[in-house]
């Protein structure tokens, strides 16, 4: 944030890039589920849709890298467009692509595609925060997402799956996010590209719990997002039903993230990271008995998305107290790198304990939680 920037131009551009993230929540909540059943629809196991969704992070981990140097040299805003125009151009590739075998390179441009986004908006934000709104304004960037997140299920529970028209709706969505970010002239930030000393063995020495808080997210938002209406069908919900849970689960996501901000404004971060992360393992291993009831599986997944959520929320803000706009920006590219191999991890071990176990989903989101939990817990680092 720039002494010339004046309050209402940031709060536009502000409010610019969280509806463009918004947007493309929708188009990512839509798209993963979206594929996963289309590929179950033509025959194919957990193991290939897990092989697929894998994908993605290999795209995240493509990308990831290039972005800080990217960033000081084209800015955010080119960056910020590209990445939306391919996400839509990938979309409608999709249906147009009878072989199976085409969808694995073209998930992987998706994930090149939404890594892009993700950073520059997240970095965007950041950098239009100072310390006394920073909680609340990431708490919001995070609510932002998973609003789009929640409805992109809803709106492929409604439009429903077989055809090319929930892959242009997606599509769409993508360019309609991009002319947020057009429409709005105000400078885009260019941050100097500052690296933190050591590569990836540096950052994991300086924020190695935001490195695994992150993995953590991926891997259990990949994995939920691609197999959660899957397990719900075979607890006896139908298609529509259980897409209607996964967005349940992320409207408790949404919901709760200001109250966790408030929370994280007035008590010790680290803490209720700890705390979260021991609820959520808790909740998980509930999983199998609370969805077999439409209203108590509703209420369980709405309060444990919020909670999970809430991790990575109280992780960002630390980070971002940390470092400077340089050094951020770096650091938001390790924790994509970690967001890509939780991402590549969490579906092929998901898909390979639902192989397993009729509740193999339940069990593995309990163990990383708790896995996760008790790694902050010994970690000497505050993020």
């Amino acid at each position: 944030m720039t002494a010339q920037d004046s309050v209402p131009s940031r709060r536009r551009t502000a409010i610019a890039i969280v509806a463009a993230a918004s947007m493309f929540g929708i188009t990512y909540g839509l798209s993963s589920p979206l594929i996963a059943l289309e590929l179950q629809r033509r025959g194919h196991g957990e193991v290939l849709i897990g092989l697929n969704a894998a994908m993605h992070a290999l795209g995240v981990l493509t990308v990831a890298w290039m972005l800080p140097r990217a960033a000081s040299r084209w800015g955010m805003r080119r960056i910020l467009i590209v990445a939306l125009m391919l996400v839509g151009v990938v979309l409608m590739l999709f249906p147009a692509s009878a072989w199976v075998w085409l969808w694995f390179p073209l998930r992987y441009v998706l994930g090149i595609g939404s890594e892009g986004v993700l950073v520059t908006t997240e970095s965007w934000t950041s950098h239009l925060s100072d310390e006394a709104s920073r909680t609340t304004n990431m708490a919001i960037y995070t609510a932002a997402v998973s609003v789009g997140l929640a409805i992109g299920p809803l709106l492929l529970g409604h439009v429903g799956s077989g055809d090319a028209v929930p892959f242009l709706i997606g599509a769409a969505l993508a360019m309609a996010a991009c002319a947020f970010v057009v429409f709005d002239r105000a400078p885009s930030p260019q941050f100097a590209h500052r690296p933190l000393s050591g590569g990836v063995v540096g950052l994991l020495r300086h924020a190695p719990v935001a490195m695994a808080a992150t993995a953590l997210n991926a891997a259990l938002e990949t994995s939920g997002l691609t197999f959660l209406p899957m397990y719900a069908m075979r607890l006896g919900w139908s298609e529509q039903g259980a897409t209607a849970l996964v967005a349940t689960l992320l409207v408790g996501a949404i919901v709760l993230q200001l109250p966790i901000g408030w929370l994280g404004d007035r008590f010790d971060r680290r803490r209720l990271v700890l705390a979260f992360s021991a609820l959520s393992a808790l909740g998980a291993l509930l999983w199998p008995f609370a969805i077999g009831v439409a209203w108590l599986g509703h209420a369980l997944l709405f309060v444990w998305g919020g909670v999970f959520v809430g991790i990575y929320t109280l992780v960002v803000t630390i980070v971002g107290s940390r470092y400077s706009e340089g050094q951020l920006v770096q650091v938001y590219a390790g924790m994509s790198v970690a967001f890509g191999i939780g991402a590549l991890l969490g579906p092929l071990l998901a898909g390979a304990a639902m192989h397993l176990s009729r509740d193999g989903l339940a069990w593995f989101a309990a163990a990383a939680c708790a896995a996760f939990g008790l790694f902050a817990w010994r970690s000497r680092a505050p993020a």
